[in-house]
């Protein structure tokens, strides 16, 4: 019997695990991907299976949660190609731009990057390389979700008197 306040969801199964919870490696292999999925959902869940892959040394979970992984990336592919919705776009906004522009760790698209990612997990699931190796390749791994995460996560969009406009991005390469 439904109670009329309840706060439990009649499809649990299509919701991407929260972020700021730590979701189980069954809820992560079992979790639905797909393009009906938004891009910042799907940014989390790519972030969720890196997360568990980096903390992972079963041979045959790593394997799982690259194939999960995989799948999400050719998601994201998608998603890329297609037009924000009007919500993520308000949640892209921001009321005054940043006047030093945007510093990016990687000068390159987020197709590009998401692509990288792709490779390097096709690296993983060969599993030709040295033990050493795949934790190094996983780590990069981890670290470009990051980049991707937190590039396509920041603000694109600035509210001006006539609307919302593109932030004229000047990308800043400091060399180290």
């Amino acid at each position: 019997m439904a109670v009329s306040d309840s706060t439990t969801t009649t499809r649990p199964e299509i919701i991407c695990p929260v972020p700021e919870c730590e979701p189980s490696f069954d809820t992560l292999l079992k979790m639905p991907l797909g393009t009906a999925m938004d891009l910042f959902q799907i940014l989390d869940c790519c972030q969720n299976l890196v997360d568990a892959l980096i903390d992972t040394s079963d041979n045959q979970s790593r394997m799982a949660l690259c194939g999960r992984l995989y799948a999400a990336l050719m998601v994201l592919e998608v998603l890329l190609k297609a037009p924000l919705p009007g919500y993520l776009i308000e949640r892209l906004t921001v009321e005054k731009a940043e006047e030093e522009g945007c510093h990016r760790p990687l000068p390159t698209d987020s197709e590009t990057l998401r692509g990288y990612c792709a490779a390097l997990i096709l690296l993983l699931l060969q599993r030709q390389q040295m033990p050493e190796q795949e934790e190094q390749i996983a780590g990069l791994l981890y670290e470009l979700i990051g980049v991707l995460n937190e590039d396509l996560k920041a603000p694109r969009f600035v509210r001006t008197a006539d609307g919302i406009t593109m932030i004229s991005r000047v990308i800043k390469a400091e060399v180290h």
